[in-house]
């Protein structure tokens, strides 16, 4: 069978012309979907299966990179995650981040001898994996390293706040025409929800107005590990944790009943030492 492609870029000159230059250097490719954000990028990733994925980095609301890492929380264990070509406009300081993961990229506006090196690279890669090896936890394990290095990369995060440097000591939670002082020490977990995060305490649990991303900046990484592209929780509140055969590891905490899922994305978090 003919390999697939999904295309997700929000200005649709540059999907069409995208979509063009690849019927023109790759015909055998077929486009499956061609996406204007990142949140129906991941819901054809996963309802279509392609192959290869051309993302654009900067679309709103989800971008490019939390895009793929939602598609690699959610893909199937039981198939190799699909190639992944980031579409970007960034500068060449923050390109040594795909350099060092070993992901293509293409630059803004699309240049075809570019474009034609990154098929050339997709195309023994996709012959790569009719081999038996292509299958094995350890090739799945080394994509979500790579994916995982971009992720933390600097200068493909988020714009950094003025106060990002600053590590945050006490959540100031409004409920009604109060302001809670929430010790972060305290906090057990939070998660992500629409466009608040849930600040969770053994004693009750508060909602802030801000992003996941700007948040964990503020954190002390060695104390609060992200274990899902929403939940960020405590490392020393964390009582067990359970790996299941598709690689996802559940959690379960000392002072809450609650119990946390850690996607394949950060499940090398939990190793026996």
């Amino acid at each position: 069978m003919n390999p697939t492609a999904l295309i997700a870029e929000d200005e649709p000159l540059l999907a069409a012309h995208l979509e063009a230059e690849l019927g023109r250097i790759w015909p055998e490719l077929r486009v499956a979907a061609n996406v204007p954000h990142g949140a129906a990028a991941v819901e054809q990733a996963l309802a279509l299966r392609p192959d290869v994925l051309f993302l654009d980095i900067r679309m709103p609301g989800m971008s490019g990179l939390e895009a793929a890492e939602a598609v690699a929380e959610e893909w199937a264990a039981d198939a190799p995650l699909p190639l992944i070509v980031f579409v970007t406009a960034y500068d060449e300081y923050a390109l040594q981040a795909f350099e060092r993961s070993a992901v293509d990229y293409v630059l803004k506006p699309v240049q075809p001898d570019r474009l034609a090196a990154a098929c050339a690279r997709l195309r023994a890669a996709l012959k790569q994996r009719e081999a038996p090896a292509a299958a094995t936890p350890a090739a799945l394990d080394a994509a979500l390293a790579q994916l995982r290095g971009l992720l933390g990369a600097p200068g493909l995060a988020a714009p950094a706040v003025d106060s990002a440097t600053t590590p945050l000591v006490v959540i100031q939670a409004g409920v009604g025409n109060a302001v809670h002082m929430v010790p972060v020490a305290e906090v057990i977990y939070f998660e992500a929800a629409d466009k608040y995060i849930r600040v969770v305490t053994a004693a009750r649990e508060y909602l802030i107005r801000m992003s996941l991303r700007e948040l964990l900046p503020r954190l002390d990484a060695q104390r609060f590990w992200q274990v899902h592209r929403s939940v960020v929780v405590r490392a020393d509140a964390i009582a067990t944790a359970l790996r299941d055969d598709s690689g996802k590891v559940t959690i379960t905490l000392r002072d809450h009943p609650d119990k946390l899922t850690a996607s394949r994305l950060y499940a090398h978090l939990f190793k026996a030492m």
